[in-house]
């Protein structure tokens, strides 16, 4: 009986452990082509330029009353801690930044933010506001 009870464990770590991997795997394949371009804009900062825009876009999922998938973007320390998926933002790489991809619309569609058929019909990001995102996380996410 604890033979089979620890090989059902060690079945459902590897599981877990996979689906990490595979997860893993999908941010690192995005097609960085098909991103919107970084803004040229010099000294984005997360409080002037990328806050007015989660707050528009993001805050009523990832804010201080509901955090979908643990993730707040509500200051700066929780959009750099990430969520449950960990990390989303990688500082001075946009392109491996799984936000980047959600909020293009890039890779797996069912992490595309905002969700295309949302309840509160908000419309995805322009692709000013994405470039925007991508110089501030090229230039260290400050």
């Amino acid at each position: 009986m604890t033979t089979k009870r620890l090989l059902v464990c060690f079945g459902a770590a590897l599981s877990l452990s996979l689906l990490a991997t595979q997860a893993a795997d999908k941010s690192s394949t995005i097609d960085a082509s098909k991103l919107p371009p970084p803004s040229d804009k010099k000294g984005v900062t997360y409080a002037g330029d990328i806050k007015p825009i989660f707050e528009k876009s993001c805050m009523k999922c990832h804010g201080a009353e509901k955090q979908k998938g643990k993730l707040r973007l509500d200051s700066l320390e929780a959009a750099l801690k990430g969520g449950e998926d960990g990390k989303v933002v990688e500082p001075g790489n946009s392109a491996k930044s799984m936000l980047v991809a959600n909020v293009s619309h890039v890779g797996d569609e069912d992490m595309f933010m905002p969700p295309p058929d949302n309840k509160d019909k908000i419309p995805p990001l322009t692709k000013d506001q994405i470039g925007l995102i991508r110089a501030w996380i090229y230039q260290g996410a400050k």
